[in-house]
């Protein structure tokens, strides 16, 4: 590129959001003295640093999938969110993930931030193959317990996909299906599939408390989300129960009198 000194900086910063930025171009960057145009190069710089350490992870995170991958099996990651509230279901996802589509990024929903996970959420919805949610209602869970809770909802959440898996990647449970498993202990944080089912189920579930919050607003269900935190424990104490809690549980069991 001739006279790259004259190209205004606007220009610059549009040239730098395009998919792929010439190295030739990137080094006249380099030779320019302007001061702005070398901190819009170092803001690149540590923008393809941070994507190419997220690549990394990412292959390193499906290296589960990669091996069915790599036969043409259909293979889907399943975990479960909300499982130690006091309040609220226990919700399940399931995502197919597509081999070709990376999504960078995923990882254990509880350690995204509400930002991450909802952009995260969206890109899964868009590029996965398939996805699916199942909700246990809190009467279910009292009835059959948070185990089989849980359980029941993934399995009916690898129903609900509108492709059936050939194999099933789940976090550190197996549940009662004719698929193949494979369980793995902290699995959301291990499986770029499972992570993405805990994000989709996440999101959910967080969203479904949000509205819970404004039929029981003592209970700050938008903040703690059904976790027995301070404030949640003592709206317990002073409300007492809703028709949302989880009355087999030994912190909620005291206030059903």
């Amino acid at each position: 590129m001739k006279d790259q000194k004259k190209l205004s900086i606007p220009k610059i910063k549009e040239r730098l959001k395009e998919k792929d930025v010439s190295p030739l171009f990137l080094h006249e960057l380099k030779k320019d003295s302007r001061k702005s145009v070398q901190v819009l190069l170092k803001s690149y710089e540590r923008k393809c640093e941070l994507i190419r350490i997220k690549k990394l992870e990412y292959e390193q995170k499906s290296t589960f999938e990669a091996k069915f991958w790599s036969q043409n099996k259909i293979v889907a990651g399943v975990d479960e969110v909300g499982r130690g509230c006091l309040a609220g279901p226990v919700v399940c996802g399931a995502v197919v993930l597509d081999s070709r589509h990376p999504i960078l990024g995923i990882d254990d929903s509880k350690k995204l931030s509400v930002r991450e996970r909802e952009r995260l959420s969206e890109e899964i919805k868009k590029y996965a193959i398939c996805y699916s949610v199942a909700i246990i209602s809190p009467k279910k869970i009292d009835q059959i317990n948070i185990l089989e809770a849980s359980r029941l909802g993934m399995l009916q959440a690898v129903n609900k996909l509108k492709i059936t898996p050939q194999e099933l990647l789940i976090d550190a449970i197996h549940i009662n299906s004719s698929i193949p498993q494979t369980d793995i202990v902290k699995g959301d944080a291990r499986s770029v599939s499972i992570g993405a089912a805990s994000i989709i189920a996440k999101v959910y579930r967080d969203a479904l408390m949000t509205k819970y919050d404004s039929f029981y607003p003592e209970y700050n269900f938008k903040k703690n989300k059904g976790y027995g935190t301070k404030d949640h424990l003592s709206a317990l104490e002073k409300y007492g129960i809703t028709p949302i809690h989880r009355q087999s549980f030994s912190p909620v069991q005291k206030f059903n009198a």
